[in-house]
């Protein structure tokens, strides 16, 4: 099989509908993430099946009407290749979406990508996360903060949280340790502004392993001490 019927195959496994669009436009998004792979580092998964399951559907796993509203402005923080943000953006073309990443060799890959695919309303900026969450323009300005294999929650939440509104919701996309981290991260997304968390196990198609969509509600604003300097939410977590 080619990626898209491995795609569509996983879909209707995982009981996602994507239409012959969406499917051209991940056929092609596959198509320049492994042509790019090529020159710089984006992805360790390049076969087919894999980046079909592993990065397309896992990164639609934590797709939600409950927390991503019509029109909700998404920013993608620490997104790399671009999981889970172009994904999202594919399969619900009404988000306007935000890709933050620290390096820019990946950022003219996600313009590329935004451009060949013609996603509008994708915006792509250069920035580590405590830099731009610390900028007028992003800070608490999005209704969900998403983010995929960046960072334990502990520190991640200091990375994200700082970018949604009140009453919107930071997203993470967790592995088999998720249970550890919620516990470990309680306290951080406390004193960031966050309620409870709310665990959601995934299972992926045809993958017998453990991972979860962690949902957490912001319900007051970020104290303005946070995030602090570049490298310290990593070296001394809440």
């Amino acid at each position: 099989m080619n990626f898209q019927e491995y795609l569509k195959d996983a879909a209707e496994q995982f009981g996602v509908v994507l239409t012959e669009k969406m499917l051209r436009q991940f056929d092609l998004y596959f198509q320049l993430l492994v042509e790019w792979n090529e020159k710089i580092n984006l992805t360790a998964i390049t076969e087919p099946r894999e980046v079909a399951i592993k990065h397309m559907i896992d990164s639609l796993s934590c797709w939600d009407d409950r927390y991503f509203p019509p029109g909700a402005a998404v920013i993608d923080v620490g997104t790399g290749a671009g999981f889970p943000g172009i994904p999202l953006k594919i399969f619900r073309p009404d988000i306007k979406l935000t890709l933050l990443d620290s390096l820019n060799k990946r950022i003219k890959f996600l313009q590329e990508v935004a451009d060949k695919l013609e996603l509008d309303q994708v915006q792509c900026v250069h920035l580590r996360a405590e830099e731009g969450a610390r900028q007028p323009l992003l800070r608490e300005k999005f209704d969900v903060a998403v983010s995929r294999a960046v960072a334990r929650l502990s520190v991640l939440a200091e990375y994200c949280m700082p970018f949604v509104k009140v009453d919107g919701y930071f997203v993470a996309l967790k592995g088999m340790k998720y249970q550890e981290e919620v516990a470990e991260g309680a306290n951080a997304v406390k004193v960031l502004g966050g309620s409870s968390i709310r665990s959601v196990p995934v299972r992926l198609p045809y993958i017998d392993d453990k991972r979860a969509v962690l949902y957490i509600r912001k319900v007051r604003a970020t104290p303005k001490a946070y995030p602090r300097k570049a490298g310290t939410p990593d070296k001394n977590p809440l």
